[in-house]
């Protein structure tokens, strides 16, 4: 019995493609991921995905993953409970359901989510610690103490020689 190699070669193609086809993952369903950012961006980390270094987002951000460094976001940034994170967050407003360790500097609210747990300071006009979340660290509430916080991180920053620019930090993620 005869095999014709290119019949054989075409039908794994076939199947290649389809099975790439059937992997690209469905879009998130609509307003869950949008309602994060008044612009629409969303920075998701996924869950497989595992960062070193410091993440700068436009938009909101979502970290399923686990993520060590430093992230910065103009809209919110939200920690699935399937998260490890350890580093320092500045964001408009943050909810943490995983695992947190690290400085939160939260313009608006920080919420604690039931079964996630955070391990350091928290700066933030307003906190929420749900029933079943753990919070070990202190605490700073006032309507200007995340502005009077980032002030201080900026001259603490030129204390220390470290530069702010973001060009001259090679491993900066700007997303």
């Amino acid at each position: 019995m005869m095999r014709r190699p290119e019949k054989t070669r075409k039908n794994e193609r076939d199947e290649a493609e389809a099975a790439q086809r059937d992997a690209v993952p469905p879009a998130p369903p609509d307003g869950k991921d949008t309602q994060m950012a008044d612009n629409g961006e969303v920075t998701i980390v996924g869950a497989g995905a595992r960062l070193e270094g410091n993440l700068i987002s436009a938009g909101s951000m979502r970290v399923d993953g686990h993520v060590k460094g430093q992230i910065n976001a103009d809209g919110d940034v939200t920690l699935s409970p399937q998260s490890q994170v350890e580093a320092d967050i500045r964001a408009q407003n943050v909810s943490v359901a995983g695992r947190f360790k690290g400085n939160l500097i939260v313009k608006g609210k920080a919420h604690l989510a039931r079964g996630g747990r955070i391990d350091g300071n928290i700066t933030s006009k307003t906190l929420v610690v749900e029933e079943g979340g753990i919070f070990h660290g202190q605490s700073i509430m006032d309507s200007q103490a995340a502005a009077a916080a980032g002030s201080a991180q900026a001259a603490s920053n030129e204390r220390s020689g470290k530069d702010t620019g973001q060009a001259d930090r090679p491993d900066q993620v700007k997303v």
